[in-house]
């Protein structure tokens, strides 16, 4: 299968752009589904990195509060 993949991406990299309103719009969906993807992957990774802060900064705020 690896073999394989960067082949059909050669492939799909020669073909002829799409022309006209039909093919324009083909390829802003693509756009927009690729920033999707990476939005969500960014997202994702920035979720979990919210959370870690948060519950650190909640913990050191009690430790202060109670210990200071």
């Amino acid at each position: 299968m690896t073999a394989t993949l960067p082949a059909l991406s050669l492939a799909l990299l020669q073909l002829p752009m799409p022309e006209g309103p039909i093919g324009q719009a083909l390829i802003a969906v693509i756009a927009i589904a690729i920033v999707i993807l990476v939005g969500r992957i960014v997202l994702s990774i920035a979720w979990k990195l919210v959370l870690i802060a948060s519950v650190l900064i909640g913990a050191l705020w009690l430790v202060t509060t109670f210990l200071g």
